[in-house]
């Protein structure tokens, strides 16, 4: 997924735009990037999932996570996990298309 200099400019933009109407916005940051998947973890990513499901910005948020590849914590209502899988069917949709 390599992107332009002229995308990642347009994402630069375009982020403030989404991020003004998050629903994260007043919400501790520590909340989207939990330490680990197992114990108290899940629950945190479930709240921040939460918090996501409400957002009219959620696939903004997505959209952006994966095109600057976002690897860490909680972004569009999705994991860390999530997102990778995303990546790969996106690569494999990539190359059944060449």
């Amino acid at each position: 997924m390599a992107l332009s200099p002229s995308h990642l400019l347009s994402l630069t933009v375009a982020s403030a735009e989404w991020r003004r109407d998050a629903a994260c916005r007043d919400t501790d940051p520590d909340l989207f990037f939990p330490v680990g998947t197992t114990g108290p973890a899940i629950e945190q990513i479930e709240t921040a999932k939460a918090v996501c499901r409400e957002c009219s910005a959620q696939a903004l948020c997505l959209e952006y996570a994966i095109d600057t590849n976002q690897d860490s914590g909680i972004w569009g209502g999705t994991s860390e996990e999530e997102r990778r899988q995303l990546r790969k069917q996106y690569a494999a949709r990539q190359r059944r298309t060449a």
